[in-house]
């Protein structure tokens, strides 16, 4: 399963909105939009994979692609940065413990590859 995800926050701080893709054998299987509350544009982009992770574990998942268009994000769950912040490193921890027995790849995408994901959490952050 692959999952395109992107977390948006209007203000940094300020509402953030977490968008995810779900695709599987090439469809659309599930698209999220979730008001997230108050926070950075990091925190939603971490929630936004946690969100991925859980669904696709719901939905049966052995495996998971997630793309994002943060490199940042992508680098630290691959373990290339270390992650500082304390509220990240929970919500990582969150990602990981969600994704106990599947098997995790990160991989960065360009923006422009990313268009509904972003639209999504953007829509979520409205919400709020």
């Amino acid at each position: 399963m692959i999952a395109y995800t992107d977390g948006c926050c209007l203000g940094n701080p300020g509402r953030m909105g977490a968008g995810v893709v779900l695709i599987h054998e090439g469809k659309a299987v599930k698209e999220i939009a979730k008001y997230l509350g108050m926070g950075t544009n990091n925190m939603a982009e971490y929630t936004a994979v946690l969100l991925a992770v859980e669904e696709a574990k719901r939905m049966g998942a052995k495996g998971l692609s997630v793309r994002s268009d943060s490199k940042l994000l992508v680098n630290q769950l691959c373990g290339e940065y270390r992650v500082k912040a304390p509220h990240l490193r929970e919500i990582m921890g969150k990602i990981w413990k969600a994704g106990e027995g599947m098997t995790l790849h990160f991989e960065w995408i360009p923006r422009e590859e990313n268009e509904e994901a972003d639209r999504l959490s953007k829509e979520g952050a409205e919400k709020g």
